[in-house]
């Protein structure tokens, strides 16, 4: 049998739901390139919980739109996805047995983590989706865990992806075209990443907050990097990663994405 690979994905901003760059291309044509899931869990950087974490049971999860001063057509984007709770109780069950607390929420929607990248790569909106929350201030190896708790789902047929960027320094944005070229301190982190990624090198990636170049630059918080090592960890024991796609926007923004098997 074929499993489903385990996804890290790149959102960068909002405007990628509308807005035309290699980043956006690349996701049009990624649903199509992968075996079609029965369920979709996001791990998105953008619902945190603390101490434990959090899926949703949501049977129609709502649209979040969770920022603010962009076009009002971004505004406007429904992902009407049905939800998926039978594959949130798996996911749970899964944590839970791995001696791990989760939390439930009936109520919890689909952030923009989880609908930009989705609605490009499944426009139809016809495969249920439920997220898991990252732990804020959990470390690389604890949302490692997590994602080794998950493994299963892939054999179920169930896509884990891990929404995120692998570089997030927002504060750096100084009104830089799209096109931008990244400078050095971005470029040699997403080219550290790589490296240590294609080598499968776990402890110096768990480790990457000392071991890479620029890291606390990359990331001044670390929830946009965190959904990573739930996706690495997802394809279990001695994971290979392979990078299916990397672009810049903004110049500050590495929008790479990677598949593991």
């Amino acid at each position: 049998m074929h499993f489903l690979p385990s996804l890290f994905l790149s959102h960068g901003s909002p405007m990628l739901a509308i807005q035309d760059t290699p980043a956006r291309r690349f996701l049009q044509g990624l649903g199509a390139a992968l075996r079609r899931p029965a369920a979709i869990v996001v791990v998105s950087a953008h619902w945190e919980t603390m101490g434990a974490p959090a899926v949703s049971l949501a049977p129609r999860p709502e649209t979040i739109h969770d920022f603010g001063g962009f076009p009002r057509a971004l505004f406007e984007i429904r992902y009407p996805a049905p939800g998926a709770p039978a594959a949130a109780e798996r996911a749970a069950a899964l944590l839970e047995e791995a001696g791990i607390a989760v939390g439930r929420s009936t109520v919890r929607g689909l952030d923009h983590g989880a609908w930009v990248p989705l609605s490009l790569m499944y426009p139809d909106a016809d495969i249920p989706v439920a997220q898991l929350s990252i732990v804020r201030g959990a470390s690389p190896a604890e949302h490692e865990r997590l994602g080794l708790a998950l493994a299963a789902l892939r054999r179920e047929g169930v896509l884990v992806v891990g929404s995120g960027s692998l570089t997030h320094n927002l504060y750096e944005f100084r009104g830089q075209a799209i096109d931008a070229p990244a400078p050095n301190w971005v470029s040699g982190f997403e080219q550290w990443m790589k490296a240590r990624l294609d080598a499968s090198d776990r402890a110096a990636l768990l480790d990457y907050r000392r071991a890479a170049p620029h890291a606390e630059r990359n990331h001044p918080t670390e929830e946009h990097l965190l959904p990573l090592f739930v996706a690495m960890g997802a394809a279990g024991p001695g994971a290979q990663a392979t990078r299916l796609h990397t672009s810049f926007e903004h110049g500050v923004l590495a929008m790479d994405a990677y598949a593991f098997e």
